[in-house]
C-alpha cells in the first residue's frame, strides 16, 4: 500500500536520548526511506542529549510551549515558541531545551533519515533497508 495513516500514540520507536517521551512515528522501521516524523513531548527542564546529524537537516515544528535550541558548534542560543520552526543544518552539534518552565510539544526530525542514529540505537539498519 502506498498511503498510510499512523497515530502518535502508536509509535514505531521510542528514543529517550531525545526526551522521555520521544516517538518516531514515520521512520525506516515503518517503511519510509528518507522521511522521519517524530512526535516529542519535553517536560519543563528537560533537554536532548547534545548531538549531530552528520548528513541530515533537522526541522522541528513547535506545537506547544516555549524553550530554546542551542548551537554548540557556533555558540548560539535561540528561543522558540508555538508556531515556530527550528531548522538545523547538517553537521551542527545542537540540543533542544524545555527551559521556559513549560511543556514543549513538537513534530519533525532529521531528513534524510539519520541512519547513524538508528545504528547507535542498536537497530539493524541494513536489514530494514533490504526489507
Amino acid at each position: 500500500m502506498a498511503v498510510h495513516v499512523y497515530h502518535r500514540d502508536s509509535p514505531g520507536l521510542l528514543v529517550p536520548l531525545i526526551s522521555a517521551d520521544a516517538r518516531f512515528i514515520i521512520w525506516l522501521g515503518t517503511g519510509a526511506r528518507t522521511a522521519n516524523m517524530n512526535y516529542v513531548v519535553m517536560q519543563p527542564g528537560e533537554s536532548n542529549v547534545p548531538h549531530v546529524h552528520e548528513e541530515s537537516e533537522d526541522t522541528i515544528f513547535i506545537l506547544h510551549g516555549h524553550g530554546s535550541v542551542r548551537d554548540f558548534s557556533g555558540g548560539t542560543r535561540l528561543e522558540f515558541g508555538p508556531g515556530d520552526v527550528v531548522h538545523i543544518d547538517p553537521g551542527i552539534r545542537h540540543a533542544v531545551f524545555a527551559d521556559a518552565s513549560e511543556v514543549v510539544v513538537s513534530v519533525g526530525g532529521p531528513c534524510p533519515a539519520d541512519l547513524g542514529l538508528l545504528r547507535f540505537l542498536g537497530l539493524d539498519v541494513e536489514a530494514m533497508l533490504n526489507a
